[in-house]
């Protein structure tokens, strides 16, 4: 991977990034942070790729640049670590990776400048190809910082995500891997294996992949996903996906024997159980009439700012927006959060547990 430092050549003006790795969600990257006016610069371990990208204008510059705002890495997750090194090395500002298992890294890599994030976001397209600047309109980003973070780089870093159109949410890496595996691991290895399992019927009876509509078409269309990168995921974090295995397996034997004993009342809690729960899944937050504003005194002690963050995932609070002022007479500053009314005075009860001294106060 060529890591050549890109000379300055945008002028004072331009917002300067690099990404390293210029895949799907790196070229995304590159595309978005372009559209919102940023000079970026890339690298690919592959430079014909490189080359393509700055033909195409996802990038503007092939190379790294020491003085780059922020440094994305989006590489596979087994060669992460190497590459978040190389990049804290080689630049000055932060650093973040995109990969899905982040537990690994974040005990490898302990540099202030470095926060680890997950955006929750994808394409059945590959490469450049798939490269959509709006990918992570409304998408989850998970950040998972450590109990010491920088509050300048995380909320720095939460600007520049969000200003992508992305919902930020702040994980303890050890707990991202818990559930990620739940959400997305074991979703993708249980369609992996219905596909198998409906390819090995479909050679006994020809119509039945025909015959596969809607229901099936839509549980399984994560297994057209790239092999290669699943068996790194699986193998980086292995012990999450095999106690989210486990207990799949556990529940699918418990309803096996439901039906097998024809028990047609726990067939039917079972199924309402779902449905009750796929309803209430958490939803974001879509009336501006319906916001309220949290403003919160950031108390002098590291990591107060990705706190908050972790706390509403912690209570499922959905945060719109965040930002940081700072007070005239006082160098601390003030967190202003944006989050469902329905949800404020939750919120304010658990920051004030922690501590914190929040004021909540609806915006219509």
């Amino acid at each position: 991977m060529d890591s050549a430092t890109v000379p300055d050549a945008d002028g004072p003006a331009a917002r300067r990034a690099n990404v390293v790795g210029l895949g799907l969600i790196g070229g995304s990257i590159a595309l978005a942070l372009a559209e919102r006016g940023w000079s970026v610069a890339g690298i690919d371990d592959d430079g014909s790729v490189a080359d393509e990208a700055l033909r195409r204008g996802v990038v503007d510059h092939v190379g790294l640049r020491r003085d780059a705002e922020i440094t994305f890495v989006a590489v596979p997750v087994l060669r992460g670590a190497d590459a978040v090194r190389t990049a804290l090395s080689g630049t000055s500002g932060i650093v973040t990776d995109v990969g899905s298992v982040k537990a690994p890294i974040c005990a490898t890599v302990t540099d202030r400048r470095f926060v680890g994030g997950h955006p929750m976001a994808g394409s059945e397209r590959e490469g450049l190809d798939g490269a959509d600047p709006h990918l992570f309109q409304s998408a989850i980003w998970v950040l998972t910082p450590d109990d010491d973070a920088d509050d300048a780089v995380f909320t720095r870093l939460t600007s520049v995500i969000t200003g992508l159109g992305a919902e930020v949410v702040a994980l303890t890496p050890e707990r991202h891997d818990e559930v990620v595996a739940v959400v997305s691991h074991v979703p993708h290895l249980t369609a992996a294996t219905l596909m198998g399992l409906a390819a090995e019927r479909s050679i006994e009876h020809a119509a039945l992949l025909r015959l596969a509509a809607g229901g099936f078409r839509d549980m399984t269309r994560v297994a057209s996903g790239r092999p290669g990168i699943w068996v790194d995921i699986c193998q980086e974090n292995r012990v999450a996906i095999v106690g989210a295995l486990d207990r799949l397996v556990a529940e699918l034997t418990s309803l096996r024997d439901a039906v097998d004993d024809g028990s047609r009342s726990t067939i039917l809690d079972r199924l309402t159980e779902a449905r009750e729960a796929r309803a209430n899944l958490p939803s974001r937050v879509v009336h501006p009439d319906s916001i309220a504003e949290v403003r919160i005194p950031i108390p002098d002690r590291a990591g107060a700012a990705a706190e908050l963050f972790t706390l509403a995932a912690d209570l499922g609070v959905n945060i719109a927006n965040f930002e940081v002022v700072h007070v005239a007479e006082s160098n601390r500053g003030v967190a202003v959060v944006l989050v469902d009314q329905a949800h404020g005075e939750l919120f304010r009860g658990g920051l004030i547990a922690r501590g914190f001294r929040p004021s909540v106060q609806a915006l219509a």
